[in-house]
Formats: C-alpha cells, structure tokens, sequence
C-alpha cells in the first residue's frame, strides 16, 4: 500500500505540540491524581480546551473549528494522554464522536446549529449507542424512537456514555424500524433540558475515573423530527463510518498512554540504583524497554497511515481497526511493564505508572473490544 503522508514533522505540528504539552504540564499534571481519587470531572479544563481551538480540531472554520487534520488531531490527543488518558478519553470522544458525527451526516442548518457551540466548547458533546443488554450486539438495541406528529417520542436507555450527565448535546442511536435490521437505526440529535431525558447512574470505574461515564435515560423524550441525522433508517451506518475514525482517536489515546507510561520507566531505570548501578545497565530492565519503544513506533506506525487514510477520504475501517487493535493491546504491555520496572513503588499511587496501568484496559473495550476489531480486520482481508 502506498503512503501518502510524510515522516518529517510539519513545522505546524511541531507549534500544536509543544502549545498542547505545554497546556497538559500546566493544567492538568498536577491535578492528575486528585481528579483520579474524586472522579472529578474537570469541566472547566475542557472550556478552556475550547479557547485553545481543540474541542473542534476537525471542523471547518465555518463553524469555528480548527480546520485541522487527523495527523495533527493524533499529536493532540497524544500529548494529553501522556499526562492524563481520561482527560484525553474525553478530548476524542467529544470530538471524534458526538462533534464528528453531526460534521458527517448534518444538513447546513443542523450544522449550524450544533457546531459552533460543540467547537468551542461552549456546549460539550455526548453519542449514545450502547445500551446494557447490547454492547457489542448494537443491531439489537432496545431503546426506540415513534414518529407522533412532527416529534420522535423516544424511550429506553444508553449505557457507558462519555459525558452522559454533563453533555449539553447528544447523538443518539434508536431503534426505528425491526430488531436485528441495519436498517432499523436512526441517529437523533437530543439536546440537554428536553423533558424526559435525564442522567443515570454514574460508573464507578477502575480507571479513566476523570472522564465522566453516566447512563442516558429517556422517559417519553419527545425530539422535533428536524433533530433526525440523515435519513431515517441509516443511523447503524452512520455509526459505523463515524467509529472508523473514532478508533484513530482511541489508538491515539493508546498511544499517548504507551508513551506516558514508558517515559516515566526510562526515567525510573536510569534514576534507580541498585547492587552499585542504575536498574537501567540489567539487561532485563533495558530488554524491556527496548521491546516498549519497539512496539510504540510500531503502534504510532499504524496511526500515522490510518490518519493519512483519512485525510485522504479513502477506505479507513481495516487500517483503524488495526490500530486501534494493536495500539490497545501495547498500551496495556507498556504500562504493565511500567509497573514491573518500579517494582514495589510502581504499585504506589505516588507515582504514574499505576495510573497509566488502570487507564490502559480501557483502550482495549472501549469504541469497539479488540475482539471486534479482529472481527472488522477479518471480514476486510477475507472479502
């Protein structure tokens, strides 16, 4: 396959990326492990990820966007989920999923509408397709929409949603037609304040604990017709081309917590000293490193020719699905190792690498389990 993107760094790259890890060492580093142990959810720090321009890197500068790439929307994320993988969780969610769905498949007037207050974060953005009987299974959903008149009445539940309590706007994914039928999905824009749609539980999680995750209720929620996405009955595959690029972000954020994790263990090994020598002169600890830094560019390697994928508006869903597959999987190994290279004070919340360890499982469920991203690979190279 011929690469289109460039392995030298774009001076503009370059600027984004430096502005980003500057913004995470200043506002975000020393907040990590209190918003951890609270499950505090920092509002204000993606407001002011909005003044910077990063709540709507993909849109167009009509809507006020930033107008930016994929490769430059992957360094973002990157640099976020070096400090902090649920401030970066939350950063792709917003972006790739409830903002990336109504750039793709919104009339100019929805756009309008959403857009401008998304890319900004005056609003913050949630999407809702998994339900808790139908996680991977999202053909068979439960929650249903009616067309009453000029209205969608809908009911029932979404489960696992990035923002579903503090979310001002949300895509969502109802059932309108049979069970079971790709064509039975429609994907309804609901704004927060509408009657009927509430908050749920919030999730008590192992990690990503700074990046909220609520159920969305829907008691009789009527929505005007006009907030319908496209055409009724395309909703499931709208969902589908919208988790293509979504899995670029969640490998980003992969990686990003990859890289955080082998950082702080570089560091560690050279740092600690033991029998007269840092840990780093053992050929066990220097092994180890050399297997994360390999997998990393391995893993950075795949996102790299996805993203150009998708810049490029080609084909995309073998390319995400493997690396979101394989940059999960690594970000899990980095941490681990992590840990193992600090050895007791890796199992410490005085220092990172714990965190980067509870963040990592995460990469491999979440935006589709890496068993389902076999599945999409499977079915790619067998057609």
């Amino acid at each position: 396959m011929q690469l289109g993107f460039s392995f030298t760094e774009t001076e503009n790259q370059s600027i984004i990326k430096k502005m980003v890890s500057d913004f995470a060492e200043k506002n975000i580093r020393k907040n990590v492990m209190d918003w951890d142990e609270a499950q505090h959810f920092p509002i204000e720090v993606f407001k002011q990820l909005g003044e910077l321009g990063l709540m709507g890197v993909l849109v167009p500068e009509l809507y006020g966007g930033s107008a930016l790439g994929y490769q430059e929307y992957v360094d973002i994320i990157v640099e976020i989920s070096k400090v902090c993988g649920s401030i970066g969780l939350s950063l792709a969610a917003h972006n790739s999923l409830c903002t990336g769905h109504i750039l793709a498949f919104a009339n100019d007037e929805q756009k309008l509408k959403w857009l401008p207050k998304l890319a900004t974060a005056e609003w913050l953005g949630a999407w809702g397709l998994t339900e808790a009987n139908t996680g991977s299974d999202a053909l068979r959903m439960r929650t249903t929409a009616v067309l009453d008149g000029d209205d969608y009445v809908i009911n029932g539940a979404k489960n696992w949603i990035t923002h579903g309590k503090s979310g001002d706007v949300a895509v969502v994914m109802v059932r309108t037609g049979e069970s079971g039928s790709s064509k039975g999905i429609s994907a309804i824009v609901v704004e927060r304040g509408t009657p009927g749609f509430h908050a749920g539980k919030k999730e008590n999680k192992l990690g990503m604990r700074a990046s909220e995750t609520t159920e969305m209720i829907f008691d009789n929620c009527r929505v005007p017709k006009k907030n319908l996405l496209g055409v009724e009955g395309e909703g499931f595959k709208q969902a589908m081309k919208v988790l293509d690029g979504g899995r670029i972000s969640i490998a980003a954020l992969s990686l990003g917590i990859a890289k955080g994790a082998y950082l702080a263990a570089l560091a560690y090994s050279k740092e600690r000293q033991q029998f007269g020598q840092s840990i780093s002169s053992f050929q066990a600890i220097s092994f180890k490193l050399a297997d994360m830094a390999t997998q990393i560019e391995a893993a950075e390697l795949l996102i790299r020719q996805a993203a150009d994928l998708k810049n490029r508006h080609e084909p995309v869903s073998k390319q995400s699905a493997m690396a979101k597959y394989y940059a999960s999987e690594v970000a899990v190994t980095c941490a681990t190792e992590a840990v193992q290279i600090f050895g007791g004070y890796g199992y410490t919340k005085d220092f990172p690498v714990e965190k980067f360890y509870r963040d990592s499982k995460l990469c491999t469920i979440g935006e589709g389990t890496s068993e389902i991203q076999k599945i999409v690979i499977a079915r790619e190279i067998l057609k």
